[in-house]
């Protein structure tokens, strides 16, 4: 049975999703048949330089970075789906997560969250989770963009 998802896990993949959509929305101008001879021919680097100069648009120098990993679904009966290991680094926090593109829309889903000198309290490290992304980005995050919808309890809109 799957496990539904926390209130601290939602409202961080929420915050991480608002700060990556920008960067989601410029990954997907990359042709899902790219990513997917990039994955088959384990060209990893290529998408490394995609989503590092996506990110420089958005986000301070070394603060995102593709995980050297991915999947690429594409089906007959069915749009593609592109799924990027990402990482995010700063501040003293640290997310590994999975970006998953696809035509309409772009979710992420935290698979690892550290923080270090974490708080015992989940909510002032949610908070020290928004304040890095916050301070990682090159623009502020437009409050027009704000999420309020979710694809399912594990992946938030991007």
């Amino acid at each position: 049975m799957m496990q539904k998802a926390s209130k601290f896990t939602y409202e961080r993949e929420k915050a991480l999703g608002q700060g990556v959509r920008e960067l989601a929305s410029d990954l997907r101008l990359v042709e899902p048949a790219d990513y997917a001879e990039f994955v088959r021919t384990e060209r990893f680097a290529n998408i490394a330089n995609l989503v590092a100069s996506s990110a420089e648009l958005f986000f301070k120098p070394g603060t995102i970075f593709f995980g050297h990993s991915g999947e690429v679904d594409l089906k007959w009966d069915q749009p593609p789906t592109v799924a990027l290991d990402m990482e995010f680094r700063h501040k003293r926090v640290n997310v590994y997560f999975r970006l998953v593109l696809e035509a309409e829309r772009a979710g992420v889903e935290i698979t690892y969250l550290s923080f270090e000198g974490a708080s015992v309290a989940p909510d002032e490290n949610t908070q020290r989770l928004v304040e890095a992304i916050v301070d990682a980005r090159l623009t502020p995050i437009r409050e027009a963009e704000e999420l309020d919808s979710c694809d399912s309890d594990s992946q938030r809109q991007a």
